[in-house]
């Protein structure tokens, strides 16, 4: 099995579609899907430019991850940061599934886009977009300080994290009557630039179970 994969069944259904550079032999944009302490942990780096060495830190940063995945999000951030010194650097985009809470929590550093779309929406807004901050998890200067953003959850809402690699505005084909794999196979079909790594990671919230 993949490191960066564990069950999530009972909390999610998820997909992700990924290119590598024609060119490259490795992708330096990476996920991770982990099932931990009743709920899950879904993230997705990207090192920074492309080839082995973006490959590596992105690597460095899953491994980190996965190893600390039971602590909370800004702990996550923090380990990322420590383990990725001397290498080119990541960015990312962290997300915490709470089904006891029916929440997200989810925090951005860098430019890994986070979209968050209500599938019951009667009484607030059809999306929710992650705020990211700046700064490179793995430089030499001090992160920003990390504050995580809660959200309400309910069953159907669909969590889209995707890499520079695809175009701005690819939420406007989000659409919740496609599976998690159909839609970031789409997504990444539509807006994928040719022009730089790329992955799309699509997530739906299945409710309590």
């Amino acid at each position: 099995m993949d490191e960066s994969v564990a069950s999530a069944s009972s909390v999610i259904e998820w997909g992700v579609a990924s290119a590598t550079l024609a060119g490259e032999t490795e992708s330096g944009d990476l996920h991770i899907v982990r099932e931990v302490g009743g709920g899950v942990l879904i993230g997705v780096v990207d090192g920074l430019g492309h080839g082995e060495e973006a490959a590596t830190a992105a690597k460095v940063a899953v491994a980190t991850l996965g190893k600390f995945a039971h602590e909370p999000i800004p702990s996550l951030v923090q380990r990322c940061h420590e383990a990725l010194v001397g290498t080119r650097g990541v960015v990312m985009s962290l997300a915490f599934v709470d089904p006891g809470r029916e929440t997200i929590t989810w925090v951005g550093l860098g430019n890994v886009e986070g979209l968050l779309v209500h599938a019951n929406w009667a009484e607030r807004s059809s999306r929710t977009s992650l705020v990211t901050r700046g700064g490179i998890v793995g430089s030499t200067r001090d992160l920003p300080v990390v504050r995580p953003w809660t959200v309400p959850l309910q069953p159907g809402d669909l969590l889209v994290f995707a890499t520079d690699g695809l175009r701005t505005g690819f939420g406007d084909d989000v659409s919740p009557r496609e599976s998690p794999q159909q839609l970031a196979d789409l997504l990444l079909s539509r807006h994928g630039k040719g022009t730089d790594d790329a992955l799309v990671l699509v997530a739906r919230y299945l409710g309590r179970r």
